[in-house]
């Protein structure tokens, strides 16, 4: 099917010095620069381009990265392509790896402008809708966790891997304030701060230590949370409520992909 010749959008986002963009077009562009970085996916069709780490070209599927002032066309491979792209503002990005980092700056580069990878992908894909659409409070943990792990996946790309950290007692404290109080809108940076550690080094360590990001984490307890309020009687909107969810089909999601069967069945066997 024929793509539409050019279509852009432009969204704010709830970031300061983060723009997203989603574009559909057959245009050819130009030699031209950008005065921020950008990471986004090609959603259809493919494009060329030769940039200043050489001719790339990218397929439906494929993360590509832009770094400030790198000279760049791009033209599409058939008649059209799309993607979506997020634009980062370069004092962002060095705020984001002086934490990746634990204070350390590395190189204020992307390496690879074509990353095919499927996790990433997935990151990308889960990450773009709460940048662009009305987030609850409650989506920051899982926002900013998702920003981290994917500027710092983009700027390892091609690079030697960075050391582990894991540190078991700080770990220790984030699950108890979560494990006391699932309820909570906890954010990255109170669980980093608690820990006393960088958000980035709490995100790898918390991950490693329980094979859960901290919101998947999160998430877990409050529907164990509210699995249990559920067998005592309690209504199934006020379960939803007391245990943090944004409402109650939000809770019946994730209640019948972890159980199998929705809450109002567990209820009534109950």
């Amino acid at each position: 099917m024929r793509m539409r010749s050019v279509q852009f959008r432009i969204f704010r986002t709830p970031l300061v010095g983060v723009e997203a963009v989603r574009a559909e077009t057959g245009h050819s562009f130009p030699k031209h620069t950008h005065d921020q970085f950008g990471i986004g996916l090609i959603e259809a069709g493919a494009q060329a381009s030769l940039s200043g780490r050489g001719m790339v070209r990218a397929e439906a599927g494929d993360i590509i990265s832009v770094n400030p002032n790198e000279v760049h066309d791009g033209m599409p491979v058939g008649d059209s392509r799309a993607w979506s792209m997020l634009y980062f503002e370069p004092r962002v990005i060095a705020e984001l790896l002086r934490d990746i980092g634990e204070g350390r700056m590395g190189e204020l580069e992307f390496p690879s402008p074509v990353i095919r990878n499927t996790e990433l992908v997935m990151k990308f894909r889960a990450l773009f809708p709460l940048l662009i659409g009305k987030s609850a409070p409650q989506d920051s943990l899982l926002r900013d966790g998702l920003l981290l792990s994917l500027i710092a996946e983009v700027m390892s790309e091609g690079r030697p891997g960075s050391r582990d950290v894991a540190i078991p007692a700080a770990i220790s404290r984030a699950r108890q304030l979560i494990d006391d109080d699932p309820a909570a809108p906890f954010t990255l940076a109170e669980l980093a701060d608690v820990c006393g550690l960088s958000h980035f080094q709490f995100l790898r360590a918390f991950s490693k230590a329980t094979g859960l990001t901290p919101h998947a984490y999160l998430l877990q307890r409050r529907i164990h949370e509210a699995r249990r309020l559920i067998a005592v009687g309690t209504p199934l909107a006020e379960a939803a409520f007391a245990c943090g969810f944004a409402d109650q089909s939000h809770m019946t999601r994730l209640f019948v992909r972890n159980f199998g069967l929705s809450p109002g069945a567990y209820a009534a066997a109950c």
